[in-house]
């Protein structure tokens, strides 16, 4: 039997799929909820082989797969591109949201495929209809997409499968199939972008913000699988191979991806860099504002960590406490949104690049500070880092980020969209660093109504929506760019859903909510 929760979180995600097709209704809208019908029925394949330990990988405990909300994120996101830019007129990006669309149902469809084919016995029930489903996919894709935009989808599917058998291998127990699905999906459909673009380069064309950060995505992956696979053969943790870990970052740095990005933005990457970060004065206030917020983190670490005492070794950190680098984080955002998003656009992609790093000498226990931060972070584990990688506050710097990243600012006049679509770059400010927050310290500390089997509570759900819309209300004072052509009721829809199923959900609460509260208000 399908327990409670998956099934809430289930009906939740089909009330987004259908509220954004009953406003956005096209020949991609029956492959959608062909799609999500025939996930939901291979949930349950999915959930039985991981509680029988039956799945080809080792994937993270303690939640369900999460192969129904996962599966919807890249598709819807590909439709309501395709829509807003199509409204734009801007047809590239039109026929790119199509490509994102058609990919995302692929990939979907072939870990579907793949559940089912691993299921002892066949079930013959969900092989028809998965087999339903990708006919409607097939069927749509031939008559939608040109020949080149086929095998560009085919290529990130390649991609996908290759990635997928090397880094689930490599990492046991760091993702569920659904998360799997969209940090792997994603790098896939960036690995695939940054090729066809460095094979496609025409001078003066394309942003130099955009090609930072495909590069420093594909750069910072592969930096990883070189230095996985170099140290399955000798020793990470002496100072011999430290110094080897830290020269060849610095060669592969220098040597390939300044020299990747050189080519791309046709100038020098470094130069290119510095200038940007201190064009105006406005820039040089924010970079020394995020400094000192950067060290007040560092802070809370360190005061944490002198706070546990040689009696307390196994005493972890409390909900509100790791809840304060989401006060950090949203310090950090809004002035970012407000007065330069596209400062705030390359200092995420900076600081995505130096998280990933420091998770390496971690994980690796390169010398110096390997062990140091294994130490320091420790304190901040929940249930979530059940793998040898901690990626909570990755997590948590991609929510933030991703809807920054993904804003659609060819497609937007002016550099915003009318509506709800105004606060499309604010959706991971409000879905994690507003609602997930406040639902957490509220509902741990005043919650007594719980949400049928979860331990979430009714008032902090309740307190996170309200909370939202106090943030929504001081946004609109705040920031002159949005403007909500008085869509409210549609605003408060789509916050109330996407807090229900961060009640409900047991995946990546800091990834999956602002990619749906992005979907729902573009």
């Amino acid at each position: 039997m399908l327990n409670k929760p998956v099934l809430v979180e289930s009906l939740v995600v089909f009330a987004i799929v259908l509220s954004v097709h009953g406003v956005v209704w096209d020949r991609f809208s029956w492959c959608a909820l062909a799609l999500a019908l025939q996930a939901f029925y291979v949930q349950f394949k999915w959930d039985r082989l991981l509680q029988a330990g039956g799945a080809v990988f080792q994937f993270r405990g303690a939640a369900n797969s999460g192969l129904l909300p996962a599966s919807m994120v890249i598709p819807l996101l590909g439709i309501v591109m395709k829509e807003r830019c199509r409204a734009a007129g801007i047809v590239y990006f039109e026929r790119f949201g199509v490509v994102v669309a058609s990919t995302g149902m692929l990939l979907a469809l072939f870990l579907s495929v793949l559940a089912v084919g691993i299921t002892k016995p066949v079930p013959t029930n969900t092989c028809i209809l998965t087999g339903m489903a990708g006919s409607v996919i097939v069927y749509t894709m031939k008559h939608s997409l040109a020949v080149s935009e086929v095998i560009e989808v085919l290529e990130v599917l390649l991609i996908f499968v290759y990635l997928s058998m090397i880094l689930l291998y490599l990492l046991p127990r760091c993702f569920t199939p659904g998360e799997a699905l969209l940090v792997l999906g994603g790098v896939s459909f960036v690995l695939n972008q940054l090729i066809k673009r460095s094979l496609n380069v025409v001078e003066g064309k394309g942003d130099p913000i955009d090609f930072f950060l495909l590069v420093a995505v594909v750069g910072v992956v592969l930096l990883g699988l070189f230095f996985t696979v170099l140290f399955s053969f000798m020793d990470s943790g002496t100072w011999i191979s430290s110094m080897f870990f830290h020269m060849m970052t610095a060669v592969l740095g220098l040597g390939v991806i300044m020299p990747w990005l050189y080519r791309l933005i046709q100038r020098n990457p470094l130069l290119w860099l510095l200038q940007f970060l201190f064009q105006t004065e406005t820039r040089l206030y924010l970079l020394v504002y995020w400094t000192l917020l950067a060290a007040s983190a560092c802070g809370v670490v360190f005061y944490q960590n002198a706070k546990r005492s040689s009696e307390s070794k196994k005493h972890q950190a409390s909900t509100i406490t790791r809840k304060y680098f989401h006060f950090i984080v949203v310090a950090t955002y809004v002035p970012g949104l407000i007065y330069d998003r596209q400062l705030l656009y390359v200092a995420a992609v900076l600081c995505l690049a130096v998280f990933i790093f420091l998770e390496y000498v971690r994980y690796f226990r390169i010398k110096p500070f390997g062990q140091t931060l294994r130490h320091l972070l420790s304190l901040f584990l929940d249930e979530r880092d059940s793998g040898p990688l901690i990626l909570t506050h990755i997590y948590l710097l991609l929510g933030m980020s991703l809807p920054v990243w993904l804003f659609p600012r060819s497609c937007a006049p002016k550099g915003t969209l009318s509506g709800a679509g105004a606060l499309v770059p604010y959706s991971g400010v409000l879905a994690v660093g507003v609602g997930d927050t406040i639902a957490s310290v509220f509902g741990s500390a005043m919650g007594e109504i719980k949400w049928p089997g979860t331990k979430k509570t009714f008032e902090g759900t309740m307190t996170a929506i309200f909370a939202q819309i106090i943030a929504v209300a001081l946004i609109l004072i705040f920031d002159s760019s949005v403007n909500l052509n008085s869509s409210y009721a549609w605003i408060l829809a789509s916050v109330s859903l996407v807090s229900l199923l961060e009640a409900y959900t047991t995946q990546i609460d800091n990834l999956l909510l602002p990619l749906y509260l992005q979907i729902m208000f573009m």
